[in-house]
């Protein structure tokens, strides 16, 4: 909730995050941490056959040191692990940094929210990656992963 009080939206409530993380079938939410600091978060749920990414954040004074990717790379191989046959999301049509890191992901604009963001009236860009079940994605996501500096570790939660 720190986090999400620096962004520039309206972020999430207390009640959104926990009715989230009730449904661990078809969610995952992972955090971010360096040390016992949390620094970022993101989520993805599965709709039928497709991945979308709920939420993703990042500390804004850990911006610019590849945290961001590291959530966007255990959230997308979630969707690689549900055999999903897209990875979605919305972004901020002006958050050019974070359409750069999806488009690094293999996703493509594929549409406009109108004034999605209504407290900011800014539009969100909703972006596409298709054929995420497939081989040449786990690719991608092994020569991104290969790309960042150091080491990601992830351990289980159990709720």
């Amino acid at each position: 909730l720190r986090i999400e009080r620096q962004v520039p939206h309206r972020g999430w409530s207390t009640g959104l995050f926990l009715g989230e993380l009730a449904r661990p079938d078809d969610r995952l939410y992972v955090v971010a941490a360096i040390g016992s600091e949390v620094v970022g978060f993101g989520g993805v749920m599965l709709v039928a056959d497709d991945a979308h990414v709920t939420t993703l954040s990042v500390d804004p004074r850990w911006h610019g040191h590849r945290i961001g990717t590291r959530i966007m790379l255990a959230l997308a191989r979630q969707a690689y692990a549900w055999e999903c046959n897209a990875l979605t999301l919305e972004v901020r049509a002006g958050n050019e940094p974070a359409i750069a890191l999806y488009r690094r992901f293999g996703l493509a604009p594929a549409g406009i929210r109108k004034n999605y963001y209504a407290d900011l009236g800014e539009d969100a860009l909703v972006m596409w990656g298709h054929d995420v079940h497939a081989r040449e994605f786990a690719d991608r996501l092994a020569r991104i992963e290969t790309s960042i500096p150091g080491s990601t570790r992830a351990e289980g939660v159990p709720w």
